[in-house]
């Protein structure tokens, strides 16, 4: 694979950054939506999607309020507008998930009621500190990630038909994979328009390629109802496998 082109925009390097994780992705999320016992693990899947979902407006809004405090940074005034919009986007999709996991046979508490795992922990807790003590822009590695690997088209289908699932149950699913294609390709036009610098460019960076590899630690344990597929070494997996993940923000 080349090395990101220093020539090319910070949406285009950041995407060839990503690709060098995104295998591993491809094989533990194919792993993980597999046949066997599929509704027990779409339940689980829905828990652990609320405690990483629920933390997506406080971010932002913390981020925001971070933003705001920046008095002469040239990123605060078309960064405070995209996440200004983008919270408005984004309220009530954790609600989305409650009805879900209603619809496929349990109970809300399930979700609410249990401590969040360290692996969703370790995915979201960064961004808290990075923007307190370093930059509210990094925030946007996090959202390329989880908006940038949105549910596959067909996965709705998939799920239903293995499970025998209603509509009602899966509309985080559905509404993700149609949103998200048009939220990440805006979050990709503010970072080629934003003046970044060369270190904000590589914060933003480290926080996606941590979020990508927290992600795939998070769907290896969604996956262990059966051996997962080695990490490390797995090699590409083809393309048009569902990356069936959630968009948070």
């Amino acid at each position: 694979m080349k090395a990101p082109d220093a020539s090319a925009g910070v949406s285009a390097r950041l995407r060839t950054k990503l690709l060098l994780l995104e295998p591993e992705l491809r094989g533990v999320t194919a792993h993980m939506w597999r046949s066997e016992r599929l509704l027990p693990r779409y339940r689980t899947y829905l828990c652990t999607m609320h405690a990483v979902i629920r933390a997506s407006v406080p971010l932002m809004e913390l981020a925001l309020r971070c933003t705001a405090a920046r008095r002469g940074d040239p990123l605060s005034e078309p960064l405070a507008a995209y996440l200004t919009e983008h919270i408005e986007e984004e309220a009530g999709h954790d609600a989305w998930l409650l009805e879900d996991l209603r619809a496929a046979g349990a109970v809300p508490e399930d979700a609410l009621s249990t401590l969040p795992p360290p692996d969703v922990a370790a995915l979201v807790g960064p961004q808290y500190y990075w923007i307190e003590h370093h930059h509210p822009v990094t925030l946007l590695g996090y959202i390329a990630v989880l908006e940038g690997y949105a549910p596959a088209p067909g996965l709705t289908d998939r799920i239903a038909g293995l499970t025998g699932l209603p509509a009602a149950a899966l509309r985080t699913v559905r509404e993700h994979a149609a949103l998200d294609t048009g939220h990440v390709d805006e979050l990709y036009a503010l970072l080629d328009r934003l003046p970044l610098t060369r270190e904000q460019e590589a914060a933003v960076a480290v926080s996606a390629l941590h979020s990508l590899d927290a992600l795939t630690r998070l769907f290896v344990r969604l996956g262990r109802s059966a051996p997962a597929p080695p990490l490390r070494g797995a090699g590409p997996t083809p393309s048009t496998g569902p990356i069936p993940l959630i968009g948070v923000t």
